[in-house]
């Protein structure tokens, strides 16, 4: 047979990225032209380079680090079974040649399958064991990174070491539902589950691929009428069989009936069956949210009846937001439903690939940030936060309809970059209510229409004729804006405008909507879909938006998986990464990149506890005390109005004063009080550090606690301060002396006990307070001042062990476990782009302790009152979604 375009064009940049594959720094794009031009004639292809060379050079240089674990290290286990065993390859090897097929780089390979996935695999139990076993566990990966090929390979090596039934659980939706069976069928099953199209697929490519059996397809979930039709037991099949099924609880209650109808033995359970459950967004819906004297959650319950009807089976939860299941009480048991989903045997930390497009990136990196970052300050006026279902919608807000122009010249660039066969979509979510979707999408519709009959009456007119066109200008306006240094003047755009509108279709994604935004029908036809996808939940968990160029989201969430499942702009954005833009409100801009920073520690300390050998139970305990464990548990207990009593811990922690009061007096006092200390009470030991103020090491813990005690805080804050102060004396005994770091920049006056001002924006501050952007106070790498060379030396040593990369830099996290004592640092800052506190002083503080911490721990007592002052209102609750799914 003879090979078609477009897999000579597969082959060559297969060829290209095995031969740069042990390359350390990445090829130039001369080289790779070099030599895709030397590998053409002998693929036979004739055909243009270009598009290969651009899709080759994102793909190369792609990196992906092993992941790290923590086990139960009590429990009878042996991960080297694996290696004890003579475990076939059928279905593992299949999945490998499948991704490399997808161009999916080697190296990235590897370690999905040979490391990552033999690594689950041996944390798992063998499968032809004997006895009544059953094992819980938790993969923390990344928002959009690639779980789902992580537990796909995770599937595969487990089919090969003898597991017989697998259940994917997939989410609350059906479209979410539907895409992870599309990619089963291709990296497991083999096979087309349409029943209209039964074709061979993916992995069922290979000559004598010997196909799992599923009781599921694209279109159906397991239900009662699938149940009645099937007269056979799950032993009847020599090969493995496998479920991709929605986390419904009627779904899951008509598979358990058939269950245990069908296969249980006389005391109702299933024997010598052994069942490998893989739980898709495993914090969604699957936590028993009940208090623990009264029976589970229904979803909760199923999942657990299901797992209790196997003498022998594994629970494997995948989750980018771990919060909620290490909040799940070990300990708990229901006679009926038996253990909890508490992720008891191993919890396992994913590494990313490097081309990864993530918060660290969108959030944390300054110059990235600014240039990917759009803020929404006019959507309140049209589209308020809090809106009911059927809200009448008058206008849409003009920052979405410029977003939407720079969408259109987005894809004018990618078009020329030769991309115009690569998908790329716009998301658009400010309403959880279908009614109001539906009234957005008539807004953008007619949006489309305006700009579609402008760009066909003016690409190809003179300038002088086509810029008085207001939906030109817009688009003009656009590319001057956000893209005039991508390599094209607006002349070669505007050119290639008309081809956006050929292919472009906006979508309502809900799980009411008749309408499917179907990546794969045009990818099968070669053609790249220009997708607007506008919506609430379905948009915001799990879905994937293929080829996410530009986001508009204006959603009021403060909780922590909510918000950073909303990220669908994450991902891998080859050759397009430098046009993608992320519109979102300053508050959700500010959340964002402090879960960022929450998130990065949270997995050092995965790293930290792995190296001494503490098991899941101790890193439940350390996540539960976390400060910022009331953000996680607020959202079932708060709504009540009850208060939260919570033991904490600051462990490794950094806390500041985010929250600051803008009265000139409390100011002006508060930088007397740091005179006043700095002259006489911090002591006489005042290091220049030739960088950026002064440090004053070991100073009397007594010392720093009465300085925060008389230091001045907002009236919203002053709860915060008073449990740092108290952790501080906690740790006394331990740690008598701290460090005191004077942050100051630029005219700082060290005779005059005086800090140069830091300036930060004040955009958002009113007499009422000023919230700092980003919820941070300090900039990255203040922690590293007053440090010795050993100490840096130590910092450097541990990022380069954490990140198997001596070029990344060391965090404050790891400055912090470097420092030996508490860390009190005082800074002074000057409010900008707010006329109204223009030259104002403010002093404000942060508190950052030792790591290594987590038998401290003080008593704090919080109510919703409190809450609400701290992140505002919690109205923005996902089980009020109207999009949600029965």
């Amino acid at each position: 047979m003879t090979a078609t375009r477009n897999e000579k064009e597969k082959g060559i940049v297969a060829a290209l990225i095995t031969a740069f594959a042990d390359r350390e720094d990445p090829p130039s794009r001369k080289e790779i032209l070099d030599r895709a031009a030397a590998l053409a004639p002998i693929l036979g292809y004739d055909g243009d380079l270009q598009d290969i060379v651009v899709t080759a050079e994102t793909i190369i240089p792609s990196r992906m680090n092993a992941g790290i674990s923590l086990i139960d290290v009590e429990a009878a286990h042996d991960e080297e079974w694996i290696r004890k065993r003579e475990i076939g390859s059928t279905y593992a090897e299949a999945y490998a040649d499948y991704l490399r097929s997808e161009n999916w780089h080697p190296t990235v390979i590897n370690t999905l399958l040979n490391y990552d996935g033999s690594k689950i695999l041996g944390l798992l139990q063998d499968p032809t064991s004997d006895g009544t076993w059953n094992r819980r566990g938790l993969v923390i990966g990344h928002v959009q990174s690639g779980k789902t090929a992580n537990y796909m390979g995770v599937i595969a090596k487990a089919a090969d070491a003898g597991y017989k039934f697998i259940i994917v659980i997939a989410g609350i939706h059906n479209n979410l539902r539907k895409q992870t069976q599309e990619r089963i069928d291709e990296g497991f099953i083999g096979r087309s589950s349409d029943p209209s199209n039964r074709v061979n697929i993916g992995v069922g490519m290979n000559a004598g691929y010997p196909h799992p059996a599923t009781l599921t397809n694209i279109n159906d979930d397991f239900n009662e009428k699938t149940a009645a039709r099937m007269g056979w037991q799950l032993n009847d099949f020599s090969k493995p069989i496998i479920l991709v099924i929605k986390k419904n609880v009627r779904t899951l209650d008509a598979l358990h009936k058939w269950l245990k109808a069908m296969n249980a033995r006389g005391d109702g359970r299933i024997a010598d069956v052994p069942m490998l459950m893989i739980d898709d967004e495993a914090d969604n819906a699957s936590i028993n949210t009940n208090k623990e004297d009264i029976k589970p959650t229904r979803t909760n319950a199923a999942i657990r009846s299901i797992l209790g009807l196997f003498t022998k089976s594994c629970y494997v939860g995948y989750t980018a937001t771990p919060f909620a299941n290490i909040f799940i009480n070990p300990e708990a048991y229901d006679p009926e439903v038996r253990e909890e989903l508490f992720p008891k045997d191993f919890i396992y930390s994913l590494d990313a690939p490097t081309t990864y497009f993530g918060p660290d990136k969108v959030f944390l990196d300054d110059e990235a940030s600014n240039d990917i970052l759009g803020r929404i300050d006019d959507c309140e006026d049209y589209l308020p936060f809090s809106h009911k279902n059927g809200r009448p919608v008058a206008e849409l807000p003009p920052s979405l309809y410029r977003a939407l122009d720079q969408f259109i010249v987005a894809r004018a660039i990618r078009n020329l970059r030769r991309q115009e066969r690569k998908h790329c979509s716009m998301l658009i979510n400010v309403s959880r209510f279908v009614s109001v979707q539906r009234e957005i999408k008539g807004f953008i519709d007619l949006r489309v229409e305006k700009l579609r009959e402008a760009v066909k009456a003016n690409y190809m007119m003179p300038e002088e004729v086509s810029i008085k066109n207001f939906y030109m200008a817009g688009l003009k306006a656009a590319f001057e804006s956000e893209f005039s240094g991508k390599g094209f003047a607006w002349e070669d755009i505007k050119k290639s405008l008309w081809g956006v509108f050929e292919h472009l279709r906006t979508y309502v994604v809900n799980s009411k909507s008749d309408e499917v935004l179907d990546y794969g029908k045009y990818q099968r036809d070669g053609i790249g879909l220009t997708a607007i996808a506008i919506g609430g939940l379905s948009l915001s968990r799990g879905l994937t938006i293929e080829g996410l160029t530009i986001s508009y989201m204006y959603r009021n969430t403060r909780m922590y998986d909510t918000l950073m499942q909303m990220g669908r702009w994450f991902g891998y954005r080859p050759g397009f990464e430098d046009l993608c833009r992320v519109y979102l409100p300053q508050d959700s801009i500010n959340w964002y990149s402090y879960i960022a920073h929450a998130s990065e520690e949270l997995r050092l300390q995965i790293r930290r506890m792995r190296k001494i050998g503490l098991s899941p139970k101790r890193f439940g305990l350390y996540v539960q005390s976390h400060p910022d464990s009331l953000l996680v548990t607020a959202a079932n207990k708060m709504r009540s109005g009850e208060k939260v009593i919570l033991n904490q811990n600051y462990s490794g922690k950094l806390i500041e004063s985010t929250l600051l009061p803008l009265d000139a007096e409390i100011n002006a006092n508060n930088e007397s009080l740091i005179e006043e200390y700095w002259r006489d009470q911090f002591g006489s030991m005042i290091q220049d550090t030739k960088q950026k103020g002064w440090f004053i090491p070991d100073v009397d813990v007594e010392i720093i606690e009465e300085f925060l005690m008389r230091f001045k805080s907002h009236k919203d804050a002053v709860l915060p301060k008073s449990w740092a102060i108290d952790y501080l004396q906690a740790i006394a005994s331990q740690f008598p002396k701290g460090d005191v770091l004077l942050i100051s920049k630029g005219a700082g006056d060290k005779e005059s006990f005086r800090l140069g001002a830091q300036d930060r924006t004040a955009k958002d501050a009113t007499s009422d307070g000023w919230r700092l952007s980003g919820y941070r106070l300090a900039s990255r790498g203040d922690e590293k001042l007053g440090l010795d060379k050993e100490q840096i030396s130590a910092a450097e040593a541990r990022v380069a062990e954490d990140k198997k990369s001596k070029s990344r830099k060391p965090s404050d996290f790891h400055y912090r476990e470097a420092r030996d004592k508490p860390l009190l640092m005082l800074h002074v800052l000057e409010p900008t782009d707010n006329a109204e506190f223009s030259g104002l002083r403010v002093p404000a503080w942060g508190m950052s302790y030792p790591v290594g911490l987590d038998h401290k721990q003080i008593e704090v007592v919080a109510n919703q009152v409190w809450f609400e002052q701290m992140y505002g209102a919690l109205d923005d609750d996902p089980d009020a979604e109207d999009d949600y799914d029965e």
